[in-house]
């Protein structure tokens, strides 16, 4: 349920690109390798084990918000966990990241991967968002979030990381039969998910396609857009979804047209391009580079700064990264960084 404190708060006016008193900021992996109560908490357990286990997921969550003082917090999770329950033995391998073991090696073994109707596999991220969103403050977002049907097609099908996506393109490629099958699979079960975590607590919802600014445009149209637009169509729509795909700002008019109040924008286009390309009548987030908070003070300035006149003031501007923060970052950078944002978003456009 969503309190009228929740409704009126900067994250959820920006998303409804209403006035607000300051431009409203959160980071993507504002839980993460950079901050030290983390990894006070991430050196007793495994990954997978902080994922899954409610009462961690919620501490870093909540700590995270907290020490930075931005005003959304978002539900630490991880993509992939979604896929053990439709049939893919997945692990965090030390030093490599996500493994899976028994990926689907051709078109031929789609029916391994199962849609997922029972949410019950993945309770725990439920019973997180349910202890977050009661100790967040009244006027305090959490945020949910998802990965998107192709980047969670990808590494199933690449069994982790890629440079080219070769297999998964291959595939696409040579049997769209199949191809549509999983990514049917993957939009219906995702989008039960992330229904899942706006019922159990949260207020709005990103889903990240982090891998396919690999695509081109026709690809993206043809392969992709169809299943991501079904997946934010099947969402509640009083509930915001943020929209974001790195690595191809090719893609962004496509990105629009699959839907989301907000859409995100990575840093390899200017934010006020990125507006007029995607359209003033949706919110936009983002988009600092993310190696700008490992920049002196002076130099971050005037990066945020740039950012800031972007967006002009306009109304719906959610300011972010363009892309998570890296585990080199001082913490002290990213505490500045939202009190520029705060500072610089109260003064309006220089």
């Amino acid at each position: 349920m969503t309190t009228p404190e929740l409704q009126n708060s900067r994250f959820m006016r920006a998303a409804r690109r209403e006035p607000v008193d300051t431009t409203p900021i959160w980071l993507m992996r504002q839980a993460g390798r950079y901050m030290p109560e983390y990894m006070a908490i991430r050196n007793k357990v495994t990954f997978l084990e902080l994922c899954k286990r409610p009462d961690l997921a919620a501490e870093v969550t909540l700590v995270a918000r907290e020490r930075l003082g931005v005003d959304a917090a978002i539900l630490f999770a991880d993509l992939l966990p979604i896929l053990e329950p439709m049939g893919l033995d997945l692990e965090y391998a030390k030093g490599e990241g996500p493994v899976i073991h028994n990926p689907l090696s051709s078109p031929t073994d789609v029916d391994r991967c199962h849609e997922l109707e029972d949410m019950d596999a993945l309770g725990f991220v439920f019973e997180a968002v349910k202890l977050i969103r009661r100790d967040l403050p009244a006027d305090i977002p959490l945020l949910g979030f998802a990965g998107a049907p192709f980047t969670l097609a990808s590494y199933a099908i690449e069994g982790g990381g890629s440079r080219n996506y070769i297999h998964t393109k291959q595939w696409m490629y040579s049997d769209p039969d199949a191809w549509n099958t999983l990514m049917q699979r993957l939009s219906n079960s995702v989008a039960r998910y992330l229904k899942a975590q706006i019922a159990a607590g949260c207020q709005a919802v990103q889903i990240f396609d982090s891998w396919a600014g690999c695509l081109s445009p026709d690809d993206y149209r043809q392969y992709v857009l169809p299943h991501t637009k079904a997946l934010i169509d099947a969402l509640p729509k009083d509930v915001p979804v943020i929209n974001f795909l790195t690595g191809n700002p090719a893609l962004l008019p496509l990105l629009r047209e699959a839907g989301g109040q907000v859409i995100g924008i990575d840093w390899r286009i200017g934010l006020a391009e990125a507006w007029d390309i995607v359209g003033h009548d949706v919110a936009v987030q983002g988009n600092l580079d993310p190696v700008s908070l490992m920049a002196d003070t002076k130099v971050l300035r005037k990066r945020t700064q740039d950012v800031m006149n972007a967006a002009a003031g306009r109304p719906g501007h959610i300011f972010n990264l363009g892309h998570g923060i890296m585990p080199q970052v001082p913490v002290e950078n990213a505490i500045a960084l939202v009190d520029m944002v705060h500072e610089m978003g109260a003064a309006g456009p220089s």
